[in-house]
């Protein structure tokens, strides 16, 4: 593991850039953002007949690659600034539209321009390799007399789309902003979401966003769709495929995303996720709020291709950190919310324990590179402020071109557990032992454990804990069941000085052999009271 830290522009100037270009904000629930669910089918006026493959849109992306990036224009900006939250939230769509003259596909969501969602994307429906654009017209929205929105030009255009299933009574995917996209998970609750690519985030320079400019949506069997987008930014183009089976007990997504770069590109994120933590048990001295915990993913889990498992708790840095996981060829990474109780949480209107895990598995081999994980500090759960993705091992040139396919998973937990016990909890508290002075600067790590290889074990099976430290020096180390549970506990003290991050490793081994999978946690002393 190589762990990388560097102190960067603070978090607002990040997430004044994200927005500048289109981030995604908080999708609120259902009835958020414009649209009217329960409505009878309706249909947009269509633009001509044009042939479509994936192929073509490809050569497209190339094509658009060799030239010069010439962002999109924005028109009516004076206007559409005005159209804030609040204005954003009066303008209802009059009905989800079905585009398609003969499958019987799912129901499409429009999203109106506002202040955040300024540059138009264009939509088409797509059916037997003919492609017909969906046309904007005021009269797909009901808009209130006198709001300011009834000064936009007549085709000003849509800012994303959402996709409902075939009854128009709930929606499950919804693609709005630079390239986010995500999914309603197993419970119907969105939370974190994924990205087409992520260029430079969080290196020396701004970050870029990338954006889905175009759409072609083309009905699956069951109520499903396939998505081809096409993608552009200053740094590279891109063509993609989305392919959504309709929901089940969880959703997948088989994702084909073919690149090409038109100069040097610092970080390159392959299959980015992004999710928001501001505290759970783990970092107690952040919880500035009544509700216990407060996060939409709780760890970061990767499986190497060497087969080891690791579990990394997400943290509220003191400063912007990046960690990045060295490897070849992973079998998996995602953002995980492991807790499902809703005690630890107490919100029954958002819902965090509601909200969905999501696990990346690499199709093929992607050879060297490194998960790398971005952690922003955060005060207020507002603010997306966690990232994961792929980074290749090469560096990245202008002029190349790339090819990666690979499993989106939306679902309460890791599509393949592992064998071995998990990490379910993490705290962290003053050092030393109660009753006795305790050392100034002491700190204790307990971290439990779950998993049914933990049956029948007892304190004398010998079952010991493996801890190492990348400085300071580690003492009073014990591995024991919880009375009661059917849990493991792991518990030891840290002893480190100075401000500097430590990096700390521990696993329950048993004959020789790991018991649970590797637990990770970056500790910066100088974060806990």
């Amino acid at each position: 593991m190589n762990n990388r830290n560097r102190r960067l522009p603070n978090r607002r100037d990040l997430i004044r850039t994200g927005l500048a270009a289109g981030a995604l904000p908080v999708l609120g629930g259902i009835a958020g953002s414009g649209i009217a669910l329960a409505a009878p089918e309706g249909r947009p006026a269509f633009g001509p007949a044009e042939d479509f493959s994936y192929a073509a849109l490809k050569r497209r992306a190339e094509a658009l690659a060799a030239k010069p990036y010439a962002a999109s224009p924005v028109r009516a900006g004076e206007t559409l600034n005005a159209i804030d939250y609040d204005a954003h939230q009066a303008i209802r769509l009059r009905q989800p539209v079905s585009p398609w003259q003969e499958a019987d596909g799912p129901k499409i969501g429009l999203f109106h321009l506002g202040r955040y969602f300024q540059t138009p994307v264009r939509l088409h429906a797509l059916e037997n390799g003919i492609a017909r654009e969906l046309l904007y017209s005021p009269d797909l929205f009901e808009i209130p007399d006198g709001h300011v929105a009834a000064g936009l030009p007549a085709d000003i255009g849509f800012a994303g789309f959402r996709v409902l299933d075939r009854t128009g009574r709930s929606d499950w995917l919804a693609l709005l902003g630079a390239s986010y996209f995500r999914t309603a998970g197993p419970e119907g609750q969105f939370g974190l979401s994924a990205r087409g690519i992520a260029v430079d985030t969080a290196t020396a320079g701004p970050e870029e966003f990338p954006r889905f400019s175009e759409f072609w949506l083309e009905p699956i069997e069951d109520g499903g769709l396939t998505i081809y987008a096409l993608l552009d930014g200053p740094s590279l183009a891109g063509a993609y495929r989305i392919v959504s089976p309709p929901p089940k007990a969880g959703i997948t997504q088989h994702v084909d995303a073919a690149l090409f770069t038109r100069r040097p590109i610092e970080r390159l994120g392959i299959a980015p996720l992004t999710s928001m933590f501001w505290y759970s048990e783990t970092n107690r001295q952040d919880a500035r709020d009544w509700r216990p915990e407060i996060h939409d993913s709780d760890g970061l889990e990767i499986w190497t291709g060497s087969g080891e498992r690791i579990w990394r708790p997400l943290s509220n840095p003191p400063v912007v950190t990046t960690n990045a996981f060295l490897d070849d060829s992973p079998r998996g990474f995602g953002l995980m919310q492991r807790d499902r109780e809703f005690e630890n949480y107490q919100d029954d209107g958002v819902f965090y324990e509601k909200r969905a895990s999501l696990w990346v598995e690499p199709q093929g081999n992607w050879g060297a590179g490194s998960v790398q994980l971005v952690e922003i500090p955060t005060d207020d759960e507002i603010h997306d402020n966690i990232a994961a993705f792929w980074v290749p091992a090469e560096p990245v040139g202008g002029g190349e071109a790339f090819q990666f396919t690979y499993r989106l998973h939306w679902l309460a937990d890791t599509p393949y557990p592992p064998e071995t016990a998990r990490v379910i909890a993490t705290r962290i508290g003053m050092g030393g032992i109660p009753g006795q002075p305790r050392p100034a600067g002491l700190r204790k790590f307990a971290i439990d454990f779950a998993g049914a290889v933990l049956a029948g074990l007892d304190r004398d099976s010998g079952v010991e804990a493996v801890v190492e430290a990348s400085r300071g020096s580690i003492g009073n180390i014990a591995a024991y069941p919880i009375v009661g549970t059917d849990r493991w506990r792991a518990l030891f003290d840290l002893d480190s000085e100075g401000e500097a991050p430590v990096d700390l490793r521990l696993y329950l081994r048993h004959q020789n052999a790991a018991l649970s999978e590797t637990w990770l946690y970056q500790y910066f002393p100088d974060a806990v009271a």
